[in-house]
C-alpha cells in the first residue's frame, strides 16, 4: 500500500470516529437538555406548590380557653394573630384552669387550651380530647401582692402567717393556689386564708379593692396591676413554678386557626410577648 492510500484510510478512519464522537455530544447535550427542563419544570411546580402554601391563609373564628394569668399576653397575641390572618377571629375564655378542663371534657366548644399547670392539662388528655402531645411554652413563679406602699411591711412569705394579716389565696384545685400550697410546705408554713379563689385573677382582685391586705399570685399578675400592688419576692417560690403547656383540642372546629395560633404562641414573637409580661422561658 502507498503512502498516499495509508494516508487516505487514516483520514477516513479519523473522520469516522469524529462524526461518532459528535453523535454521542449531541445525544448528551440532548439528554442534558431533557432533564435540565424537567428540573426546571419539577422546581418551577414546587415553587408553585410552595407559593401556593405560603399564600394560603386561615380563616373563620378560633376558640381559645386559657388560665386566667395569661389574659394579658394571650390577648396582646389574638390581636397579632388576627392582624396576620385578616379573616379570623379570636375569641378567648380566660379562668381557672380545672374550671375549663372540666368545661372542654363537659364537650364546651373550643379549638384550644392552655392551662397553668401539667396536671390540669392532664384532666383534658387524661379524657382523650387533645391532638397531639400538649407543649409547654412558658413557666411561671409565684410572688406575694400586697397593697400599695405595703404597709404591713411584708418582706417574706413567714410574715403572711402573722396575726391580723387578712391573706387570700387560690383555690388548692387551681394551679395558683396548689403551687401556694407547695411553697407553704416548703417554707414548714400553715396559713389559714380569709378566702380561697377559683382563678388567680379573683385573688389578686381582693387586694386591688383592699379586701385583704396581700395574696399569693403569679409575677406576671403582681406585673399586670401594675401600681395597684406592690409585688413581694420570697424564696420559697423556687419550689412552686409552674409549666404551662398547650395543646389543640380534638374536636376543634377550626383545626388550620387552633394550630396557627399554637404556632404563633411558641413562635420568638410569641416569646416576646409573654417574656415581657414576666413569664419564663420553659
Amino acid at each position: 500500500m502507498t503512502r498516499s492510500a495509508r494516508r487516505t484510510r487514516r483520514t477516513g478512519r479519523t473522520l469516522r470516529v469524529a462524526g461518532a464522537g459528535a453523535a454521542a455530544l449531541l445525544a448528551l447535550s440532548a439528554c442534558s437538555s431533557s432533564d435540565s427542563d424537567s428540573s426546571a419544570t419539577s422546581d418551577a411546580s414546587a415553587g408553585s406548590d410552595s407559593s401556593a402554601s405560603s399564600s394560603q391563609q386561615v380563616s373563620g373564628t378560633v376558640t381559645v380557653f386559657a388560665a386566667a394569668s395569661l389574659k394579658e399576653s394571650f390577648t396582646t397575641l389574638g390581636k397579632e394573630f388576627e392582624k396576620a390572618h385578616p379573616d379570623t377571629k379570636v375569641t378567648f375564655s380566660f379562668g381557672g384552669s380545672d374550671t375549663l378542663a372540666a368545661s372542654i371534657n363537659g364537650g364546651a366548644p373550643a379549638d384550644v387550651f392552655a392551662a397553668a399547670s401539667p396536671k390540669t392539662m392532664a384532666l383534658v388528655t387524661d379524657e382523650k380530647n387533645t391532638t397531639g402531645t400538649p407543649a409547654t411554652f412558658v413557666r411561671n413563679q409565684l410572688e406575694i401582692a400586697t397593697l400599695p406602699g405595703n404597709p404591713d411591711k411584708i418582706s417574706s412569705l413567714k410574715d403572711l402567717t402573722k396575726s391580723g394579716i387578712k391573706v387570700v389565696l387560690c383555690d388548692k384545685t387551681v394551679p395558683c393556689g396548689a403551687a401556694a400550697q407547695t411553697a407553704l410546705e416548703a417554707g414548714d408554713l400553715k396559713l389559714t386564708p380569709v378566702s380561697y379563689e377559683q382563678d388567680v385573677k379573683s385573688a389578686l382582685t381582693k387586694v386591688e379593692l383592699k379586701e385583704a391586705d396581700a395574696a399569693v399570685v403569679y409575677q406576671t399578675d403582681v406585673k399586670a396591676a401594675g401600681d395597684k400592688v406592690e409585688g413581694v419576692e420570697f424564696p420559697e417560690s423556687s419550689e412552686a413554678i409552674n409549666d404551662y403547656p398547650i395543646a389543640q383540642l380534638k374536636d376543634a372546629r377550626n383545626a388550620d386557626a387552633a394550630k396557627a395560633f399554637i404556632e404563633l404562641v411558641k413562635s420568638a414573637e410569641g416569646q416576646k410577648v409573654l417574656t415581657a409580661a414576666g413569664f419564663l422561658q420553659p
